[in-house]
């Protein structure tokens, strides 16, 4: 009897040693989960400065950019990329201490790029907007640009959103400007066709050939993709709308979002960015 006490003894403290064990290890898995943030979101499971701090190691800022949207980002005939908005990332990557790598791809693709951590940043004028921000974060505004209608040279049918009815509308792929019109526009001024693009050049020679009847963009992508391939089109009207871009990030990145801010900050206040803005757009940048 005594034998078989003395084994239950064994077994209950060999138990309760097993027991503690398991808590141990259950306790640091619940430390590591604490260091991550709560978002289970792709690209999202990193820690506030963790994305800082790898840019600044690797020594490289991975930059997302369309590459077909001049004067703001396109392939230029060196074989690099070039525009206002591959110069501002340049900018910011030297704030930063680093280097600008760019990969081009549909503007569709890019904030899915972002959040799977493909890219460390989306510099292709991301228009900064309240559903965006639901997955991904922005930097300060480093540009305002104004959008309006733009039709063929002949056209005098359409010179304002209420023309567009039972018109067929040319808007590119998962932009703002496509949000604009299917929630907007349409609901207001009734049926049209939205035909959506993967690049501005491809909207463009559609509206020149009369395959769709407008597009709506901003004044400033028009004038070198137009004077480059010789389309007759027209912008009309006055402007419909203004977006500001931002520098898009992933979520919960507070010091990269702090660093790039004041990069951009700096780059305004010692006039780089303003020379920026003159060497693409002809003009300095309105007052803010």
């Amino acid at each position: 009897m005594k034998s078989t006490r003395k084994n239950w003894t064994v077994s209950i403290m060999a138990l309760t040693l097993f027991s503690m064990l398991l808590s141990a290890c259950g306790g640091g898995s619940a430390d590591n989960t604490a260091g991550t943030t709560g978002n289970n979101n792709a690209g999202q499971t990193t820690g506030a400065s963790d994305d800082l701090a790898k840019i600044k190691a690797a020594g490289v800022m991975k930059v997302g950019i369309m590459g077909t949207y001049p004067p703001y980002n396109s392939l230029g005939k060196g074989g690099e990329y070039e525009g206002f908005d591959v110069d501002i990332a340049k900018g910011v990557a030297e704030k930063l201490g680093v280097k600008a790598e760019f990969t081009a791809q549909d503007f569709s693709g890019l904030i899915p790029s972002l959040q799977a951590n493909k890219l460390d940043a989306v510099i292709s004028q991301v228009t900064i907007t309240d559903e965006r921000k639901q997955v991904i974060d922005f930097s300060d505004p480093y540009i305002t640009n104004n959008v309006k209608i733009i039709v063929g040279d002949n056209n005098t049918d359409i010179t304002k959103l209420q023309d567009f009815k039972s018109k067929k509308i040319g808007v590119g792929l998962g932009t703002n400007d496509e949000s604009y019109l299917r929630n907007e526009v349409l609901p207001e001024v009734g049926n049209f066709e939205i035909k959506t693009y993967n690049d501005v050049i491809t909207s463009l020679k559609d509206l020149d050939a009369g395959r769709i009847d407008a597009t709506i963009n901003n004044m400033y992508a028009l004038k070198p993709i137009v004077d480059e391939n010789g389309f007759k089109i027209k912008t009309v009207g006055e402007p419909i709308k203004s977006d500001q871009a931002g520098v898009a990030i992933r979520q919960n990145n507070p010091q990269l979002k702090e660093a790039i801010n004041k990069a951009l900050a700096d780059m305004k206040a010692d006039g780089s960015y303003e020379e920026i803005y003159k060497k693409w757009f002809g003009e300095a940048p309105p007052a803010e």
